[in-house]
């Protein structure tokens, strides 16, 4: 691994390059909607094959909520090829290996704007954890198990991760038994396929607004790990209904990854849990769903945001037009951490 360290920006740049990163992120959100209308979704997969090393190591750019502590861009040799990631270290130092939380940025974005929107530096900050935004290929994740002519190693994603929480377990900054992922939308169901695959790695994982593949890309959880879904009821890109049969994909891109229901997810990590029956709860702005932890003690959760669209919730960073509302019935990155830091391996 090699690292450049962050280095403020002045006021005036900074203000230029998150003007430009929310400009990309709306018009990648903006292709999303328009695909949806046309019985796509903007939150399949559709990136390049590992392959050449990428460019130098940029600055990182100060637009996210400040948090006191240590960020840098990072660099990881794997399969061949290098690949990216930011991450942001507790300002205190020492005190032995750190829970270790991976947060996979959403389809045509990238990591700085997973930073902006979720604001997670500040509430890993507050429990001490270290934080790493990964570098998806091609702005999207392998979250499905099927290749495809654009994705000829749909597991490439899968080993970019494990070597990463290797790199960082061997290096000591974090604890293998405190590895956590998440993720939004695209980068939700590559959380989801880090915990149907790879239990033994990971002690929790969350998703918000991302499902588990079906189909022939079919993504099946293998065992117990503690998962929660944050999710908005009337989310117009990826609908907590799923995408049993979404249309197809514009000539020369990936096929459309068929997703089944954000609740049949859960369902299918309470069953390879052990888990109990569902409880089902009404909340202020949102519906709770619980299966009580089996024998191996993972608890499996699904919140349902009223009024909620394809957001994460308690952002402050504004959704594109026609994406829905942001609900403001809880913070997604405190409830999220909340419910993986009480979990561990």
């Amino acid at each position: 691994m090699s690292s450049k360290p962050f280095s403020p920006p002045s006021r005036g740049t900074a203000a230029r390059r998150t003007a430009t990163r929310r400009a990309a992120y709306a018009a990648a959100l903006a292709l999303g909607l328009a695909l949806t209308s046309a019985g796509l979704t903007g939150c399949s997969t559709d990136s390049r094959p590992p392959g050449g090393a990428v460019g130098t190591s940029a600055t990182l750019s100060a637009s996210a909520p400040a948090a006191s502590g240590v960020d840098s861009r990072e660099r990881l040799r794997v399969d061949g090829g290098t690949r990216e990631y930011l991450m942001h270290r507790p300002a205190t130092e020492g005190g032995g290996p750190r829970p270790l939380l991976i947060a996979f940025h959403g389809r045509g974005a990238d990591a700085a704007q997973l930073r902006e929107q979720s604001a997670l530096d500040k509430a890993a900050e507050a429990r001490g954890m270290l934080l790493v935004y990964p570098e998806a290929l091609g702005k999207a994740w392998g979250a499905g198990s099927a290749p495809s002519p654009q994705r000829p190693d749909p597991d490439a994603d899968v080993r970019f991760t494990e070597a990463l929480v290797g790199a960082l377990v061997r290096t000591g900054r974090a604890d293998p038994h405190r590895v956590y992922v998440a993720g939004f939308s695209n980068g939700g169901s590559m959380a989801l396929r880090m915990a149907a695959q790879r239990p033994e790695l990971v002690a929790g994982a969350v998703s918000v607004s991302g499902e588990l593949p079906t189909g022939a890309a079919a993504v099946k959880p293998t065992g117990p790990v503690p998962v929660l879904t944050i999710y908005g009821a009337e989310d117009p890109v990826r609908p907590p209904a799923g995408l049993p049969t979404p249309g197809p994909a514009a000539p020369g891109e990936e096929p459309i990854t068929p997703t089944m229901s954000a609740r049949a997810g859960m369902e299918a990590f309470a069953a390879a849990a052990g888990a109990g029956a569902p409880v089902e709860e009404g909340r202020s702005g949102y519906d709770s769903v619980t299966w009580p932890p089996g024998p191996a003690g993972a608890t499996v959760r699904l919140l349902l945001m009223h009024g909620a669209g394809h957001t994460w919730p308690g952002s402050t960073m504004a959704p594109p037009s026609g994406f829905g509302s942001v609900s403001t019935a809880l913070n997604a990155s405190d409830t999220l951490l909340d419910f993986l830091t009480a979990r561990k391996r």
